[in-house]
C-alpha cells in the first residue's frame, strides 16, 4: 500500500493553491503590530506614595544640561506598551525619553529610558516624579528624581 501521494516521488511541483502561486514574492504586509508613540490624551501621571527608586545626578547650570540613563528589568508576564512622563508638579527642566515604547516580557532585554535636564541657566535642586504607566497590566513604576544644577 503505497498510498495517494506515492507517485509523485518526493516531487512537489504538483499544482499550486489558487491565488498561492508568488506567495512571498510580492507580498505586502497589512497592519502587523504597531507600537504606540504617543502618550493616549487623558492620560495620567500619578506618584506611587512608595517610590520603585530614586535616582540622582549633577548637572553645570551654564551648560546645555545633562541626562542619565536608566534601566527598567521587565517583569510582566508578556510584552507590554509603556509610557513615560513626569508627574505635573515636577520641575518643568526635567524631561524623560522616549515617552512611549514596548517593554520585553520577564526575563527578557531591560528597557533604558533616559531622563535629562536642561537647566538654561537655572541653579539649584530639581525634583520631579517620574512614572511609567503599563495600561495593559494596569500597573506602574514610579522614581523619584533629584538633579542638582550648580
Amino acid at each position: 500500500m503505497m498510498g495517494s501521494q506515492a507517485g509523485m516521488g518526493g516531487d512537489r511541483s504538483g499544482p499550486e493553491l489558487p491565488g498561492m502561486e508568488n506567495l512571498g514574492a510580492d507580498a505586502i504586509m497589512m497592519g502587523g503590530i504597531e507600537e504606540n508613540s504617543e502618550i493616549p490624551a487623558g492620560m495620567e501621571f500619578v506618584a506611587a506614595s512608595v517610590p520603585d527608586g530614586a535616582f540622582e545626578f549633577q548637572v553645570a547650570a551654564s551648560s546645555k544640561g545633562g541626562q542619565l540613563e536608566i534601566e527598567v528589568k521587565p517583569f510582566c508576564m508578556g510584552f507590554e506598551d509603556y509610557f513615560a512622563a513626569f508627574t505635573t508638579d515636577s520641575h518643568q527642566t526635567l524631561k524623560v525619553s522616549p515617552c512611549a515604547g514596548r517593554m520585553d516580557r520577564r526575563g527578557g532585554e531591560s528597557t533604558f529610558i533616559t531622563i535629562a535636564c536642561e537647566p538654561s541657566g537655572q541653579a539649584g535642586v530639581f525634583t520631579g516624579d517620574l512614572v511609567i504607566n503599563l495600561p495593559e497590566d494596569m500597573s506602574k513604576l514610579s522614581y523619584k528624581v533629584s538633579v542638582t544644577s550648580f
